[in-house]
């Protein structure tokens, strides 16, 4: 098997994985320098680094490299060490390098207004697949949005069964209406998105908020959005806004603490006097 090529094939399917490359060798080891092991997110693996307790380490923290999303290095002295007596004792020393495999990260904009018009174009920059969904086709098409890979138009309550959402899809929800803003979140969070923001003030979020619990949407769901949506940068033109978006996103992408959820909206049980 062609490791490369199912590292593709991997991240077309939206799957997480790990590679570890033997990086450094001294002496004698059970394998040589660029050798390869790629662990799948289901545990499954393609390919070796020499077997043994060497392979059983690099495998377990390739679960913590696909989790944090952060490459680690690791070095293995295999100079007469009874921890490495497999076969092992080879009088050399390695070092592997374990790097995660993702998905490429998704932004689905929902609206095609002024704001995901410059979402697109500067998500694509920082290294998103972009799509696009909008109530109006005018908004939502090629045309407009030569950045995005697939782009929807039509009612909402039809474009939901039709939009593919994983973990590593980021929901932004910029519609022209706090209706359509409604519509959209009380979808997007029943979804598995890694990110749900949407665009509005606080006062906006709370009222919406209301709504929705009303609904029966549990505080957990809700506690998942961003909104007022972006990093406080003091933006003020679409194309600044799309910037603090863009770099909200990419915060949790990173697992970077400013892309924290909106702490805008308690229900009554839960606000202080």
């Amino acid at each position: 098997m062609d490791i490369f090529e199912e590292i593709v094939r991997l991240r077309k399917a939206g799957r997480k994985g790990a590679l570890a490359t033997i990086v450094e060798v001294q002496g004698s080891i059970p394998s040589h320098e660029s050798s390869k092991i790629l662990i799948r997110d289901d545990g499954t693996f393609a390919g070796t680094v020499g077997g043994g307790c060497v392979e059983a380490e690099v495998w377990a923290v390739a679960q913590e490299v696909m989790r944090e999303e952060k490459p680690r290095r690791l070095h293995f002295n295999l100079n007469a060490n009874p921890e490495f007596d497999n076969g092992l004792i080879c009088g050399g020393s390695l070092d592997i390098f374990v790097e995660p495999i993702l998905a490429t990260p998704t932004v689905l904009i929902l609206g095609g207004g002024h704001v995901g018009l410059n979402v697109a174009k500067v998500a694509k920059i920082a290294g998103f697949d972009v799509e696009v969904a909008d109530d109006r086709e005018a908004f939502a098409n090629k045309e407009r949005f030569p950045e995005a890979s697939e782009s929807f138009a039509g009612p909402w309550d039809e474009l939901f069964t039709k939009l593919n959402v994983t973990n590593h899809t980021y929901l932004v929800l910029v519609t022209r209406g706090h209706k359509g803003d409604l519509d959209c979140l009380r979808w997007a969070v029943t979804t598995g998105a890694r990110y749900i923001g949407m665009i509005g003030s606080k006062r906006k979020f709370i009222e919406i908020c209301k709504v929705l619990e009303r609904e029966g949407v549990s505080q957990e769901s809700i506690d998942r959005v961003h909104s007022p949506i972006g990093l406080d940068i003091g933006a003020l033109t679409p194309e600044e806004i799309a910037v603090s978006i863009v770099a909200e996103m990419i915060a949790v992408r990173r697992n970077s603490t400013p892309g924290a959820p909106s702490l805008a909206y308690k229900p009554k049980a839960q606000q202080t006097t």
